[in-house]
């Protein structure tokens, strides 16, 4: 029979010789309406891929790090209009158990500004599907008329009151992903058990509901709203909140470089500058409007440092700015360079941004404070593979300092739970340049964080000083915190896992390795089975997260050192740090001893040779 013909796939599908496989290509063929991702299958079964056909059909999303994330394109394990209407179906299932009040309050749809051409399929298609399912139900809807920063979902979920809130993106991730990211009524990310049981939801109503595929239920609809102008409006009115010196960035003379990598960042950076008092900072030509082909970078990720920064950094040499700020594709995290005397270009880490952002929050906080207030109800939060400079920091001035599991979605929902006991939370951030300065947002959010650099470098311009001498003078109070964090590609899951394995059965069943080359070895935490040889009980503080590895191990030279899996992306991540007390700082010297350290542990642990890793750079 012709490809469109189900009766006729039917009968094809059932020769697959796999009973569950069958199973999955006849949902598919019926359920999906979309005829670029519907092609893609019947073409696989008809030329009898079925390897193929089985890692596209037999396995599920699952919640990461950050959301649902995958490549576009057909299946069930792809992000697609099918899988954004299930899991959108079991979202709808699990709110609807928890919240009496949920059509009443409605929900927050936001979409970024990815496509695929191919499978015909983008983020705003997606997002319209998402409210589509929810329309379909009476659902009050608030879905965005344009694409907007991943903060602004959850932003706009707090603001309105709003049960839970969805993001279509895949942040900085390759360009052939998208992602589907959740935001709970409190404002931050899901973290479990939410997880698990939406899971559960979606895997109890695969099947499309009826108007579930009305994508046009956005445009008829009177339960849908747009909350652009509010939100937008209201974000920028609450961003003064951390604006300390309008004055200064009325006259500054310095002028700052913006590029939004192809993405959503540009208006809104924009605006932010002006709500800041500052003149617009300039943008990158061809990188300010949207592009799903990320066209001008190697890959969409600021992290990567000068590479992808190339197009900026020319540009400001040419206008004489001395400060280029990034935000990546979604505009939650952020980048930043500064032209040093010598007319090189430093790009500054996350833990080395963190360290600056630490001293402004708490010492703009010092000033402007009241009398009575109490420095030991203030907090700054990190994940637990960022710098400890945040630490140091709190040690000497009073104030607390906590961590969480790495990933956003654990500082959003801490903070959460501190600001709702009456704690002031003055910033928090992850080392992979995500902060948040202040807390209108519980999420990371590039673009207050890019106005917010801007007001300290033009304060310490007028103090004669740059963000990198800041910096030094930071480390000198504090203590030198010097770290390196890198990653390793591997395709092949069972190879991870050999990897961790090994290391938990290092010197017998059941050990871990008591040194690494000539490092001693004092601690061990491993948050995949729950086990810290620095407790009293063995057990780890931070809760065990069984899906993804991580094990983290204490030197006695002072370095602490992470190993674990990316929550989003093929990769094996590392991370070092040496601490050094303040007065006990040559810089170099700790440079070296990190470097021979992160040496041996990528020798003797990762052993990437032996596992076939492919190294960063290649």
């Amino acid at each position: 029979g012709a490809p469109g013909d189900v009766n006729s796939n039917v009968l094809v599908a059932r020769s697959t010789g796999d009973a569950q496989l069958d199973k999955a290509v006849w949902q598919w063929l019926n359920w999906d309406k979309n005829q670029k991702t519907k092609e893609q299958i019947e073409s696989l079964l008809q030329n009898g891929k079925h390897k193929e056909l089985r890692d596209r059909l037999c396995c599920r999303l699952t919640f990461g790090t950050a959301g649902l994330r995958s490549a576009m394109g057909a299946g069930f394990c792809y992000i697609n209009d099918l899988t954004v209407i299930q899991s959108t179906q079991g979202i709808y299932k699990y709110l609807e158990r928890n919240f009496s009040d949920f059509k009443q309050r409605g929900f927050v749809v936001g979409y970024d500004t990815r496509g695929q051409v191919t499978s015909n399929c983008s983020s705003k298609k997606l997002a319209k599907l998402t409210a589509a399912v929810l329309l379909a139900k009476d659902v009050l809807v608030y879905f965005f008329s344009t694409y907007v920063p991943t903060p602004f979902v959850p932003y706009a979920v707090q603001q309105l009151g709003a049960v839970a809130g969805v993001m279509i993106t895949a942040s900085h991730n390759r360009k052939e992903d998208n992602g589907y990211k959740v935001y709970w009524e409190n404002g931050a990310q899901i973290t479990s058990p939410h997880d698990k049981e939406i899971i559960k939801c979606i895997e109890e109503c695969v099947e499309p509901w009826n108007g579930s595929w009305n994508e046009n239920l956005v445009d008829t609809s009177p339960l849908r709203q747009d909350p652009l102008k509010k939100i937008c409006d209201s974000y920028m009115e609450d961003l003064t909140k951390i604006c300390y010196h309008r004055e200064l960035n009325v006259q500054t003379s310095l002028k700052f470089v913006h590029t939004s990598f192809h993405g959503v960042g540009h208006d809104y950076v924009q605006l932010a500058f002006k709500a800041f008092g500052f003149q617009p900072p300039i943008p990158v030509p061809e990188q300010k409007d949207p592009d799903p082909d990320f066209s001008t970078v190697k890959c969409p990720n600021p992290e990567e440092g000068e590479c992808v920064l190339e197009l900026s950094l020319r540009l400001a040499e040419k206008e004489n700015a001395k400060v280029v700020v990034a935000t990546d594709p979604d505009a939650d995290r952020l980048a930043v360079a500064e032209q040093q005397e010598n007319g090189c270009w430093k790009v500054f880490t996350g833990n080395e941004l963190a360290a600056l952002f630490g001293w402004w929050m708490f010492s703009r906080w010092k000033e402007n404070c009241s009398q009575d207030a109490d420095v030991s109800n203030v907090y700054m939060l990190a994940t637990t593979v960022s710098s400890k400079i945040l630490r140091a920091i709190a040690l000497k001035e009073g104030f607390h300092f906590e961590e969480t599991l790495p990933g956003f979605k654990w500082i959003g929902s801490r903070v959460k739970n501190l600001l709702d006991s009456g704690k002031e939370v003055l910033f928090a951030f992850e080392e992979s340049i995500g902060f948040m300065c202040g807390t209108s947002v519980l999420d990371k959010d590039g673009v207050s964080a890019a106005v917010v650099i801007a007001e300290m470098a033009t304060y310490l311009q007028a103090q004669g000083l740059s963000l990198a001498q800041k910096l030094v003078d930071i480390y000198e109070t504090y203590g030198y915190h010097i770290s390196k964090t890198s990653y390793f590609l591997c395709y092949d899951p069972p190879t991870i896992k050999r990897i961790f394995e090994r290391l938990r059965n290092f010197d017998g069943p059941e050990s871990y390795p008591s040194c690494c080359g000539m490092y001693n070895i004092l601690h061990v935490r491993d948050i995949t089975t729950g086990y810290d040889s620095s407790q009293l009980n063995k057990k780890s503080v931070l809760p065990v997260s069984k899906s993804s590895q991580m094990i983290t191990f204490s030197f006695q030279n002072g370095c602490v050192a992470t190993l674990r899996t990316s929550g989003t992306e093929p990769k094996i991540k590392y991370y070092a740090e040496m601490c050094a007390l303040p007065g006990h700082s040559d810089r170099s010297v700790l440079e070296e001893e990190l470097q021979k350290l992160i040496e041996a542990l990528i020798g003797n642990f990762l052993e990437p040779d032996k596992n076939g890793l492919t190294w960063r750079s290649a």
